[in-house]
């Protein structure tokens, strides 16, 4: 296949052009393992790091003899709509999908209005669709990635990650709930019958599989209802358009599932600002006709869900105010407010808080106890 006339090689940014372009190898050969033909659609937003990433990547997938196709749209926060051309692109059905945002992919306008259903199942959007549902495409996807981070944080031992991931969702599979203390004053218990983990370990050669670069975290979604006790975020967390460090700890009291009460100082703030909007803007879109009727009273509600427990595992990541990264870092875990991964409590949001140095203790079907971690120490 002849190359274009144009590439990344050629955009006079030697200072970063080799760390740049063996991440991005790394990506498209050993996680995501193009193959010659493959088409490979990248979505990205004009902004310089964004950008700089999504056309190194651009190249990376020639170089393999793959088919890219790099499609640029404007920034989206977590509640904007992706652009009607980005949700096309996908009617072409890649065999990969690379997301390399400066925020969010963005949401499906048709998915959400009108969801698609396959085997039973609903999903909002047509990645969502091809992914988990028909599992004709893989992926990886990377909000508000910068290229320090992804220079940094993408080339790190795999098999590693990947033992690591494996380990920790073997426990969260056979587990019958978690419970998870901080010094912060995080302790809460949530359920996990009939839930199962995913990796985010790297891997993503496999139709149906995908994830974050950086990789490195194993999660899962509690059994809807069951989360009790208080979250202290005290590392950074996700707003509706930017992630922030926490000064001052965010205090959330959780029963039956949801989130009732968010205390603290400003950030606190901020989050109830997010969650009420979500709430307000599920309802709205309902009128609107942008969510199916008599669905945005689910959505609204589920804004204040907890519907994640992620483990951090790259040695590589720090927590430094971006999510993407933050997340996988070691000695952290998080939990998301808003929609989970099972695809059974819908929502518009889903913000990832950080929690530092925790003890995650597994409980049994037995009720004995296994711990994944102390005082942020994996226990392997």
């Amino acid at each position: 296949m002849e190359k274009d006339d144009w590439s990344f090689n050629d955009a006079g940014l030697a200072a970063i052009d080799n760390e740049l372009q063996n991440a991005a190898k790394i990506a498209v050969r050993e996680a995501l393992k193009v193959k010659a033909g493959e088409q490979v659609l990248i979505i990205s937003n004009p902004r310089h790091d964004a950008a700089i990433i999504s056309m190194a990547l651009y190249d990376a997938a020639q170089d393999v003899g793959g088919r890219p196709l790099l499609v640029f749209q404007p920034h989206k926060n977590q509640i904007d709509f992706a652009e009607e051309g980005v949700i096309a692109a996908f009617g072409a059905l890649p065999e990969v999908v690379i997301s390399i945002s400066s925020g969010k992919l963005g949401k499906d306008k048709k998915g959400i209005a009108e969801p698609y259903k396959y085997d039973g199942k609903n999903y909002d959007h047509i990645f969502h669709l091809m992914q988990y549902g028909e599992k004709s495409c893989r992926a990886f996807w990377s909000p508000s990635v910068t290229l320090e981070s992804f220079t940094r944080t993408v080339p790190v031992d795999y098999q590693t990650l990947k033992r690591r991931c494996a380990w920790i969702g073997a426990i969260l599979d056979e587990a019958a709930a978690v419970r998870v203390k901080a010094p912060g004053g995080t302790d809460i218990v949530m359920g996990l019958a009939g839930r199962n983990a995913k990796y985010d370990d790297g891997d993503f050669s496999a139709a149906g599989s995908g994830g974050n670069l950086p990789a490195g975290e194993t999660f899962i979604s509690p059994e809807n209802g069951t989360s009790r006790g208080i979250i202290v975020f005290d590392g950074s967390i996700s707003l509706n358009d930017r992630d922030i460090l926490i000064k001052s700890p965010i205090k959330c009291v959780v029963e039956e599932g949801f989130v009732r009460e968010i205390s603290g100082g400003r950030e606190a703030y901020e989050l109830r600002q997010t969650v009420m909007l979500a709430e307000q803007n599920a309802c709205q879109f309902e009128k609107e006709g942008k969510i199916l009727a008599g669905l945005g009273a689910v959505y609204a509600k589920n804004a204040s869900n907890i519907g994640e427990l992620g483990i951090g595992i790259n040695p590589a990541a720090r927590i430094s105010g971006n999510m993407l990264e933050d997340e996988k870092a070691f000695h952290t875990c998080h939990f998301a407010i808003g929609q989970n991964y099972d695809d059974d409590a819908p929502a518009l949001i889903h913000l990832d808080g950080l929690v530092k140095n925790p003890t995650i203790i597994a409980i049994m079907p037995d009720g004995g106890e296994r711990i994944i971690e102390r005082d942020g120490i994996l226990a392997e």
